[in-house]
C-alpha cells in the first residue's frame, strides 16, 4: 500500500511539473497583455495572449474564416465593461465577458459570451450575450504579433483588433441610460 502511495505522488508530482513547464512554454511563444482605455465616457480592459506571425498565412490560413476563433492564444480572451455600452449599434450591459470572433475576408463577427476562465478552444455558443459584425481592413505594415489597442472615435472609442495585414474595428460608446 505504501509503494502504490509513492507511485501515485510521483506520478502526481510529474504531471504537475508538466503542466507547469507547458504553460511556461505556451506563455512564452505567446504571452499575456492587457489593454485599457477610460475614454470619452468608455472604460474597458482586456485581458488576451499574443500569437506571433512566425513566417505564417494567418487569416484565411492559420485562422480560418468562417470559424470561431479565441482572439488571443491560450486562455480566453477577456472584456471588462464598468458601464452599460453600445457595441457595434447594439446594447450590452456591463461585466466580465469572454472575447470571440469569426474572422471573415470583409467583415468579422465580435461575439461577447457569459462564460469565462476557460482555455480558450472551450467555446460554448449557446452562453453568447451578443454577436455584432464589424468591419475589417487590410493594413499597409503587418503586425508581426496581435495585439489590441484602442483608437478615440467622437463619443467613445474603436477597440483595434489587429495581426498580419488585417484590422478589425469595434466601436464601443456609452450607453445612457
Amino acid at each position: 500500500m505504501k509503494r502504490i502511495l509513492i507511485i501515485t505522488g510521483i506520478v502526481l508530482v510529474v504531471l504537475l511539473a508538466a503542466f507547469i513547464g507547458l504553460r511556461a512554454w505556451t506563455k512564452s511563444k505567446s504571452p499575456a497583455a492587457t489593454a485599457e482605455i477610460n475614454q470619452n465616457g468608455v472604460s474597458v480592459k482586456v485581458e488576451y495572449s499574443q500569437p506571433s506571425k512566425r513566417g505564417r498565412d494567418i487569416f484565411g490560413e492559420l485562422v480560418p474564416y468562417g470559424q470561431v476563433w479565441r482572439t488571443g492564444a491560450n486562455e480566453a480572451t477577456t472584456i471588462e465593461f464598468d458601464q452599460n455600452v453600445i457595441v457595434a449599434g447594439q446594447p450590452l450591459d456591463e461585466g466580465k465577458y469572454s472575447l470571440w470572433t469569426i474572422p471573415g475576408e470583409e467583415n468579422w463577427i465580435v461575439i461577447f459570451n457569459r462564460e469565462t476562465g476557460q482555455w480558450g478552444t472551450n467555446y460554448d455558443q449557446t452562453e453568447d450575450v451578443l454577436r455584432v459584425p464589424v468591419v475589417s481592413r487590410k493594413r499597409s505594415s503587418v503586425a508581426e504579433q496581435f495585439f489590441i489597442s484602442f483608437s478615440p472615435r467622437e463619443g467613445g472609442t474603436d477597440m483595434l483588433l489587429t495581426w498580419d495585414e488585417t484590422e478589425a474595428v469595434v466601436p464601443i460608446l456609452p450607453r445612457n441610460q
